[in-house]
């Protein structure tokens, strides 16, 4: 079997939020229907559905890969102010960047409780 490609389908407790906190990371959002969106950034793609079970959210992980952690951060920093522009309130909970001897990352809580490792790998 050779794989093409694989998307998970993220829950969503409040779908509205949890679309304005992905676009405000940076993902571009398509309609497919009225309970699920597909974001995507680059060649990297998931969708968000409308269904949400508190126990699979809360234990829902994820590693976002990318090239410069710092940039990373800055937007992660800013997705509070950039929620609230879009008049959704959100408290954003991620970590500082933490050093691994494998490079950096960030741990940031999506708002339906689904764990963010957004990681850059030491060259």
């Amino acid at each position: 079997m050779k794989v093409d490609d694989i998307r998970v389908f993220i829950p969503s407790k409040d779908y509205q939020v949890s679309q304005t906190f992905y676009q405000a990371m940076g993902f571009k959002m398509e309609f497919v229907t009225d309970d699920l969106s597909l974001f995507t950034n680059g060649d990297c793609t998931f969708f968000l559905t409308r269904l949400y079970n508190k126990e699979f959210a809360t234990n829902l992980m994820f590693q976002l890969a990318v090239l410069d952690i710092d940039e990373s951060f800055e937007t992660i920093s800013a997705l509070q102010s950039n929620c609230l522009k879009e008049g959704i309130e959100l408290d954003i909970k991620y970590e500082p960047i933490k050093t691994e001897h494998w490079g950096k990352v960030v741990y940031l809580w999506g708002p339906s409780g689904e764990l963010w490792h957004v990681t850059q790998f030491a060259l």
